[in-house]
């Protein structure tokens, strides 16, 4: 039981929400909108003490606790109405983690004390059980900034290249960094790390979830765990695990040396639900502290979630509350630890209202006006599993989105499949039957990323292999694109080899080459694979983490050399959407499509079914009599021969278009002529004509 108190709390301030030192003491604040009294529970020396917080503003309660100091540890119990159906769910008999908490101690121990109560035929029965031992404890923190801070780079949208990766599988085998630092966020900061980044020549770092998340029970039961991060416990804290000693610290000194690199630094969050789960998921906070405020709620059976996630529960993000909370936690991670842009899980969950995708929702209208976050690079996954909830192109201005129809049609074009020429012509001139307007850095362009195949088991593997996840291999995307080239797996015959470095080699230059904004998977560069395991979400061990002794080092060159051209050559990098029309001055189109014969393309070769064969002509230099003054553009012309046929095809250069050097051949080049270029089967050539 727990002892009498030792501190009276004093009234304090119903402001900043969470636990805030002040060098006398700490102030408690907490919302629930529905909640009867709050409980501050604090833990000295293995014992609990509990404090009736003494003030109520505003459905804020709030107290002092004078001689409290950083470090200490605390939890809430919520007292309240126990009417599931009705959507009330608190329960005093569990306790709960501080929505505001930025550091997290101890882990969540599965055990059947976490569940609220129980349903039976009759309704709910609540769980007098106590929760406290089995749950993590929040700590007081003394909230700065990294003094050692150093300018962002401040990356333009247009000049980014991105690569996503995950904190612990990214440096867990890394021969060259220290033993106790794999695996870490200090890890990612070692020299070596930064070494390889720099010689890739990437701009961001984009990092899956950072924010403190844990296992759902189910993979818990199954021997395995949520390796990627998207099951969030806690908005603020950064996960612990990542993190030798100091969490806070030690993301924030990753960031500072990524900034010093040159590199911005954006993370994955995961707003649209939380691990709670479903209605018979543990309680961690948001359940316990107000329901029916925290939560999408089922019309007919309150006790019920809206399951837009697929995870169980959807969070109300729409509630002035909950708004403030998801906003409040992104300008944490954008003003102390340092962060420079945002991925956004199923954010078309993030911008429903009464049920429904609204491009003036409030979570939309509220970033946008946000004089921090507005600055941010914002990256929408744009869907949810939701009633029509695929929403691509359909988010406002100022956000980029992850275009999984680029990354299918791509996968298609090379793959070989049927009436493909004309959407893969689409993708790569920047999606504009998606963006119109928009322009093309509204388009995240991507051909692998976490969620599905690595690139190499992309030119693997015809089918999944996922039996090490638990679900009888019926889990993950049953139909990725993906072509073996002959051979299931691994193989040492060397002409299949070969078709698959073609294969590879073609996508990741089609990715750099495109209109938009490319995005790399850590490790596709060094040829890594998963064991034809397509949804590795569940694998903290070698099938999900990258294998550096092992390395491809020819692959990884060819994609320094890639995003080494796409840097050089600004007809790439595009603010504005190609449109083709002639520009009487000059007389000139910013893109031209040609046959293999140098022809133009007409409509009925565009819906040649086998059509394989493709040149795109892209100007460098319109002049000052630009089709419109936002088009204008110096730089050189370029030319990509593209050939998905199986044979080597002539490419004939367009009627005067210059002369041309070629820069890259992703089959090595075979002989270039005067008019003529040799196109291996399944490669890709680009060819520069120098304006100056």
């Amino acid at each position: 039981m727990p002892t009498e108190p030792i501190r009276k709390l004093q009234p304090g301030r119903s402001a900043p929400l969470g636990a805030t030192s002040d060098g006398r003491g700490v102030n408690f604040a907490i919302w629930s909108g529905a909640a009867t009294k709050v409980e501050l529970c604090v833990f000295e020396g293995g014992v609990e003490t509990r404090h009736e917080l003494p003030a109520n503003s505003n459905d804020v309660w709030h107290g002092f606790l004078p001689g409290a100091e950083a470090g200490l540890t605390y939890g809430y119990r919520v007292h309240g109405d126990y009417d599931p159906k009705n959507g009330n769910r608190f329960n005093p008999h569990k306790l709960l983690i501080d929505p505001y908490a930025k550091l997290l101690q101890g882990d969540v121990i599965h055990d059947s004390r976490l569940q609220d109560g129980l349903a039976t035929k009759d309704g709910w029965t609540m769980d007098t059980r106590d929760s406290a031992p089995v749950m993590p404890k929040c700590v007081v923190i003394e909230t700065q900034s990294d003094p050692r801070e150093t300018k962002r780079p401040r990356t333009a949208l247009a000049d980014s290249v991105i690569y996503e990766l995950h904190v612990k599988g990214y440096t867990r085998l890394h021969p060259d960094v220290p033993p106790a630092l794999r695996g870490t966020y200090l890890g990612l900061a070692e020299p070596v790390i930064i070494e390889h980044l720099r010689r890739l020549k990437i701009t961001a770092i984009e990092l899956l979830p950072c924010a403190s998340f844990m296992s759902e029970p189910e993979l818990v039961k199954r021997g395995l765990s949520n390796y990627w991060g998207y099951n969030p416990a806690a908005f603020f804290a950064p996960h612990a695990a990542y993190a030798i000693n100091d969490p806070i610290g030690e993301f924030q000194t990753m960031v500072r040396v990524m900034h010093e690199a040159g590199i911005e630094v954006l993370v994955d969050v995961v707003y649209n639900h939380t691990a709670e789960g479903n209605a018979h998921g543990p309680t961690l906070n948001f359940r316990g502290i107000d329901n029916a405020a925290y939560y999408q709620l089922r019309h007919h059976n309150r006790a019920e979630y809206v399951n837009n996630s697929g995870c169980g529960n959807s969070v109300a993000v729409n509630g002035p509350p909950v708004l403030k909370l998801v906003l409040d936690s992104l300008r944490y991670w954008t003003e102390v630890l340092g962060v420079d842009g945002f991925r956004f899980d199923l954010a078309a969950s993030l911008a429903r209202v009464h049920g429904e995708f609204d491009p003036n929702a409030a979570f939309l209208q509220a970033v946008y006006q946000d004089p921090v976050l507005s600055q941010c690079k914002l990256i929408a996954e744009p869907w949810d599993l939701g009633h029509a909830g695929y929403r691509l192109g359909q988010f406002p201005s100022g956000w980029t989105e992850w275009n999984d129809r680029y990354r299918r049609s791509v996968r298609a074009f090379w793959r070989g499949n049927s009436n493909a020429i004309g959407e893969f012509a689409s993708r790569v001139s920047g999606s504009d039957d998606f963006f119109a307007g928009r322009g093309p850095t509204a388009s995240l362009n991507y051909v692998t990323s976490h969620d599905g195949f690595t690139l190499h088991d992309l030119v693997s593997y015809d089918e999944r292999h996922n039996q090490d996840n638990g679900e009888n291999n019926a889990d993950g995307d049953p139909s990725g694109d993906s072509w073996n080239h002959g051979v299931e797996g691994p193989s040492a015959d060397p002409e299949v080899q070969r078709s698959r470095t073609r294969g590879k080699r073609g996508m990741l230059a089609t990715l750099m080459f495109s209109q938009g904004i490319p995005m790399l998977l850590a490790g596709d560069e060094l040829g890594r694979t998963q064991r034809g395991n397509n949804n590795a979400y569940c694998q903290d061990n070698e099938i999900g983490w990258l294998d550096w002794c092992d390395a491809d080092d020819s692959l990884t060159q060819f994609v320094a050399d890639l995003i080494g051209l796409r840097r050089q050559l600004a007809v790439f990098r595009r603010g504005a959407e190609l449109v083709g029309q002639l520009n009487e001055a000059s007389g000139l189109r910013d893109v031209q499509w040609f046959t293999a014969s140098g022809t133009s393309m007409q409509l009925a070769q565009w819906r040649e079914p086998q059509r394989r064969e493709l040149a795109i002509l892209l100007r460098g230099d319109l002049d000052t009599e630009a089709i419109a003054p936002r088009y204008r553009l110096s730089g050189d012309d370029v030319l990509i021969l593209v050939n998905g046929s199986e044979d080597a095809v002539a490419f004939t250069f367009p009627a005067a278009s210059g002369r041309w050097h070629c820069v890259l051949d992703t089959d090595h080049g075979e002989s270039i002529g005067a008019q003529t270029y040799q196109v291996a089967g399944r490669s890709l050539v680009l060819l520069v004509s120098r304006n100056s």
